[in-house]
């Protein structure tokens, strides 16, 4: 599938005296997909994101990113694909409070050999394209939660991955801003942008083009 960003097949994740939590998952990511990743609690969503963004390998089973084999890469390995391929957002913003806005983003950059000045018009560039081009030199305690969380999306965004994570990217904000990030998100879809969200809101999972549906490690639903 030469437009599969992320291909997940018969993934399991085991965890010492948990059992099972994740059970036979066949997933595919196809280029500029926006999908919902919801469940309950415990339903395993937030373990799939992880495996997903090859944080944590799968106990068995095969996760491939750009056609990259992740469980035959080292961890130096999948940390460069990681760099270059994913993107995450994550509910708490982990935002530098000593660093203006541009330099928490131009961290994003830090292990991509890119020079000081190319990172800082690039991480300028990102701030425009979430709409804080006029808070770039502020600091994250100028900023209400939902332009917070911009940074963190323009953060992830600067390098260009393949794919961007976003786990409860809403759950730290009010109704008003969690549409503003839900609008954004959408916003990037319709530019190209690939994105998977883990959400447990079915408002923001039926905003979604598409809808995966996890039970007891399951996937139960696919539309």
């Amino acid at each position: 599938m030469t437009d599969a960003v992320l291909r997940l097949a018969g993934v399991e994740k085991h965890y010492p005296g948990s059992g099972r939590v994740l059970a036979d998952v066949d997933l595919t990511v196809r280029e500029g997909e926006l999908v919902a990743v919801v469940g309950a609690s415990g339903s395993g969503k937030t373990t799939l994101l992880s495996i997903m963004g090859t944080l944590e390998r799968p106990s068995s089973g095969s996760v491939l990113v750009r056609g990259h084999r992740a469980e035959a890469l080292s961890d130096r390995g999948l940390s460069a694909l990681r760099a270059r391929h994913i993107g995450f957002v994550f509910q708490q913003f982990f935002l530098l409070d000593a660093s203006t806005v541009t330099e928490n983003v131009m961290t994003g950059l830090l292990y991509a050999g890119v020079p000081f000045a190319e990172r800082k018009r690039r991480a300028e560039q990102a701030l425009l394209e979430v709409g804080l081009g006029h808070r770039l030199g502020h600091h994250p305690a100028d900023l209400s939660g939902g332009e917070r969380q911009r940074v963190a999306i323009a953060r992830a965004l600067v390098g260009r991955p393949s794919v961007l994570l976003a786990d409860e990217p809403t759950g730290n904000l009010d109704s008003r801003s969690g549409d503003g990030i839900v609008g954004l998100l959408r916003e990037l879809h319709s530019q190209e942008a690939t994105v998977v969200v883990v959400t447990h809101n079915e408002a923001i999972a039926r905003s979604c083009p598409r809808r995966v549906e996890l039970r007891d490690g399951l996937v139960v639903s696919d539309c």
